[in-house]
């Protein structure tokens, strides 16, 4: 928005010629967000504490955690809102692919709202049935899918990190790919949602490294340099980027152990759908293994579980995701949640490195 307001008066007022620069408005989307997480957060919590919003622990789940029931959820709305507003500022909204992004954004945070608002509607840790969650985000990542395919010049080849050479084009088979890595970044983040700031902690970073991933694939010297994809008008998305990492480390705020608010489904399935859909478009959907190693880890920690019990009996950990498992061997809460931020950390640097590794 300011951007279409201020920008064309650059002719005459040579201080608005700023606004054609994305590292500019980069900057001062996640500025913008982090002010509006810092102002509506102390509001938004105490309302959610006045509606009784709070989280119902699951008595199966670590002892640790009983103390923790009643704290209220549903603080990804603070999130959400701390996204959209500063992109719808800053962005250039004739971009499509910032579009798409937000669509993802927002409509998966209104399947993880209805999610929040059943369990705290029911007293029960529920909500939503997961065959009615998974209609709903596989619908509307095949709307992403479709779009993509269809959009001119976006091309349905997959680059592998690591292999400059090795770029299969998957034709129409690109729509259930992407599908995959979509629904596939919401769920394993929303499984990391199990600490207080574990989740959020490598959601900045996978965003702040995905910023610049998007920054790279949209300039055509850059991206020809590093031999990546150039993904004409991706680099808008740079933006949204810095909008998540201001919205992330403003809900951190209050997010940080002891929590204040949970980001619940509203907060999780949101943003992992979210930076599912930026690799898609940046063509950097096998590096978000990488980069976003840790939900992986946690999602993969689940399916091990839940496979080796069904098949043999046998559980391999003491309780899945991986991080309760750690909780159960006597490990503090806090080390978890700053171990668990270092590895991101090191992982996004070598996601980094595929830049030049090729």
């Amino acid at each position: 928005m300011l951007y279409h307001l201020l920008y064309p008066l650059h002719t005459e007022f040579s201080i608005f010629y700023v606004f054609r620069f994305i590292t500019f408005r980069t900057i001062y989307a996640a500025i913008t967000a982090l002010i509006i997480s810092f102002l509506l957060g102390p509001w938004l919590i105490e309302k959610l504490s006045a509606l009784q919003v709070g989280q119902n622990i699951r008595r199966l789940g670590p002892e640790s955690h009983f103390k923790k029931e009643g704290t209220p959820t549903m603080g990804g709305a603070l999130i959400l809102f701390s996204i959209v507003l500063p992109t719808l500022l800053w962005a250039d909204l004739s971009n499509i692919y910032v579009w798409l992004v937000l669509l993802v954004t927002c409509g998966y945070g209104v399947i993880g709202f209805i999610d929040d608002y059943l369990k705290v509607r029911l007293k029960n840790s529920d909500g939503l049935s997961p065959r009615k969650k998974m209609f709903w985000q596989l619908l509307i990542a095949f709307g992403v899918g479709v779009v993509l395919m269809t959009y001119p010049g976006f091309q349905s080849t997959l680059a592998f990190p690591f292999f400059k050479g090795v770029n299969p084009d998957l034709g129409w088979f690109y729509v259930p790919f992407a599908m995959l890595v979509i629904i596939g970044a919401s769920n394993a983040v929303n499984l990391t949602d199990g600490l207080d700031g574990l989740a959020i902690g490598p959601v900045i970073i996978a965003a702040g490294t995905y910023l610049l991933f998007a920054y790279l694939a949209g300039h055509a010297t850059l991206s020809g340099y590093l031999q990546i994809n150039n993904v004409k008008g991706a680099g808008e998305l740079a933006v949204l980027c810095g909008a998540m990492v201001g919205a992330g480390l403003g809900f951190l705020w209050f997010n940080t152990y002891p929590a204040q608010v949970f980001m619940g489904d509203i907060g999780s399935l949101s943003l992992g759908g979210a930076i599912g859909t930026i690799a898609v478009i940046t063509k950097q959907e096998i590096v978000l293994v990488i980069v976003g190693g840790i939900f992986v880890m946690e999602a993969l920690s689940v399916i091990v579980q839940v496979t080796s019990f069904r098949f043999y009996g046998k559980r391999i950990f003491r309780m899945a995701p991986i991080h309760h498992h750690f909780e159960l061997k006597g490990w503090p809460e806090p080390k978890i949640i700053v171990r668990f931020w270092i590895i991101s950390i090191i992982l996004a640097l070598i996601g980094l490195s595929t830049l030049k590794l090729r």
